[in-house]
């Protein structure tokens, strides 16, 4: 294969990841509290280094990968989306962008949210899919008489989440965590948080990715056409 090709490749494989993630977005943009991902790209180079910093040694690399682009991982937008009144006295809105909702998924384990498009459900205080809102006892909060400030409300960067699916969070190991004794003040009943999505520069971001996508593989085939051409000469000079 042609030392260019690598590269090119690579360059593919990640427009089409970021095409992934960008759809994602698009597809989240009416979400409530959903906050909008992104990637960071680098240079093969960039992980040799980080690996002599922590101590690893990598296996021999020729000069071929040192040059091809590599996906370093994702991160988060924390940016508070538009909060938007409701009239529902349901539906909760967070100040602090780095504060959270506790809920009960279904394997009995606590997530995290920023969707506080509550309900009752059987006289229990719900998420929009029915799992258990909780206290800071980590217990279901019952609806009967005033149960508003027995919403537990969270305080975890960012770095110490990861994403698992229905808008919620689970926390990484070691992550730090401040539970709030009260969320006075940190509540604004009546309103929700969208998502903090825009749309025209997510657009615009999805057909980058779909020309710098066809830009690489321009380049293959164009690699591709000279080498036919290439081999097709010598083997005519060799007749």
């Amino acid at each position: 294969m042609n030392q260019g090709t690598y590269p090119l490749a690579a360059a593919m494989i990640n427009q089409l990841n970021r095409v992934d993630m960008i759809s994602n977005n698009l597809a989240n943009a009416n979400t409530v509290g959903f906050k909008q991902e992104g990637m960071i790209e680098g240079s093969f180079n960039y992980y040799l280094t980080r690996a002599s910093n922590e101590g690893f040694t990598p296996t021999k690399v020729n000069e071929i990968t040192n040059t091809i682009p590599k996906l370093d991982g994702k991160y988060i937008n924390e940016e508070v989306g538009p909060i938007v009144a409701t009239g529902n006295a349901l539906d909760f809105a967070l100040k602090d962008s780095n504060a959270f909702f506790k809920v009960l998924n279904e394997k009995g384990n606590v997530e995290y949210t920023r969707d506080g498009s509550f309900k009752i459900l059987d006289n229990f205080l719900v998420d929009s899919k029915g799992r258990n809102i909780l206290s800071n006892d980590n217990e279901p909060i019952v609806t009967d008489g005033e149960f508003i400030n027995q919403i537990s409300v969270v305080k975890i960067d960012f770095k110490d989440l990861e994403k698992v699916g229905y808008n919620n969070y689970k926390t990484k190991q070691n992550a730090q965590i401040e539970q709030l004794e009260l969320n006075d003040g940190q509540l604004i009943q009546g309103s929700l948080e969208k998502s903090n999505i825009n749309t025209v520069s997510t657009m615009v971001a999805l057909i980058d990715a779909h020309r710098r996508f066809e830009q690489a593989q321009k380049g293959v085939l164009t690699i591709d056409d000279i080498n036919a051409k290439v081999i097709d000469k010598i083997g005519n000079n060799n007749r």
